[in-house]
């Protein structure tokens, strides 16, 4: 699973629906909750979380999309294998995973070293864990 730190800087609420508005390396992402412990407030740092599958790749990217998280990466490595495509992405000081078709990764001429937007659906972005202010 890929983690990263982040700052909760809003929280929109209706009856049992949340979203939840982060702040991390100055990029704003968003996640939709049911379930929102009541530690987490305006300024709580949290790690968040997604499964590396949850993780789509945008190359030459034009117009609207509906993903809220669009996260601005570098290619750090690809492990390219007969079915699916392991890429490690830079995204600040966090090192995230995205697993993707070995097709997709050869149709988008994906290369080491290339930036490239991480695509990540609001629903599909978790919180791990509440960090202290310890750390």
């Amino acid at each position: 699973m890929s983690s990263i730190i982040a700052t909760v800087q809003s929280i929109q609420s209706l009856q049992n629906l949340h979203i939840v508005t982060f702040t991390c390396n100055n990029t704003p992402l968003k996640m939709m909750s049911l379930d929102l412990n009541d530690t987490v407030q305006q300024a709580t740092k949290v790690r968040l979380t997604c499964k590396p599958t949850a993780i789509a790749m945008a190359k030459n990217l034009l117009g609207e999309l509906s993903y809220a998280n669009q996260l601005p990466v570098r290619i750090q490595a690809i492990e390219v294998g007969e079915l699916l495509s392991a890429l490690q992405l830079q995204f600040g000081e966090f090192v995230l995973e995205s697993i993707i078709t070995t097709d997709s990764q050869k149709r988008m001429q994906l290369q080491v070293g290339e930036e490239v937007i991480a695509l990540i659906k609001s629903s599909d972005l978790s919180i791990q864990e509440v960090l202290t202010d310890e750390l």
